[in-house]
């Protein structure tokens, strides 16, 4: 995919995922890695109205060297590039049922959502929760590369996930699966689950191993 092509298929993916109310406002951010640093939705931007010519460049630094100023939050995205060196692309967003998830008192900061079902396990994994900082906090990244390296999803608490993928589309993907994973979650809380065995989960690492 040329350059050309990863600015168009960016806007494509923004406004599937505003549309689907998987983000509203000037919320949430997509990043993608090309041949020579990042493409970057701009500060304040929708992502259901993007201009594909405006989207940010960064070089292989992070410095910006074309287009519009990157979101506040870029600080994120190359955390996770740096610990991550398959990840093709990053996805954040402040997704309703994984921010809910996020505000809960009761859940395990270690992994935050259980293996309701064998493609949550595949395309997310554990899912660490990261202390709660105020927006644009650079220590928020800090605390997000620390964690990168071991997994492809972290949530943020008060504030929602940061999804990394080998591609946009398997960003996106796992992405998708933990928002649905979220919503099943609260639809179940309360209620005698049945979750996946450690027995079932070590099958599907095996066949299917995590992420990278």
């Amino acid at each position: 995919m040329n350059e050309t092509q990863a600015r168009e298929f960016i806007a494509e993916i923004g406004r599937s995922m505003f549309e689907r109310r998987l983000t509203f406002g000037s919320s949430g951010n997509i990043s993608m890695r090309i041949s020579d640093g990042w493409l970057m939705t701009p500060t304040g931007s929708s992502l259901g109205r993007l201009d594909p010519a405006r989207l940010s460049k960064l070089d292989d630094t992070g410095k910006l060297v074309g287009g519009d100023d990157p979101t506040k939050e870029s600080f994120l995205h190359l955390a996770m590039y740096r610990e991550r060196a398959k990840a093709g692309a990053v996805v954040h967003l402040h997704s309703t049922h994984s921010v809910a998830v996020s505000c809960l008192d009761c859940i395990n900061h270690d992994d935050v959502l259980p293996p309701i079902t064998a493609y949550y396990v595949m395309r997310v994994g554990k899912l660490p929760l990261i202390p709660y900082y105020a927006p644009g906090d650079k220590a928020l990244g800090e605390a997000v590369g620390r964690l990168a390296a071991q997994h492809n999803a972290v949530l943020l608490a008060n504030h929602g996930p940061v999804v990394a993928g080998t591609s946009l589309s398997a960003a996106v993907d796992a992405m998708e699966e933990l928002e649905e994973t979220a919503r099943l979650y609260l639809l179940l809380h309360g209620r005698p689950t049945r979750y996946l065995t450690p027995e079932q989960i070590a099958d599907l690492n095996k066949r299917f191993p995590p992420p990278g």
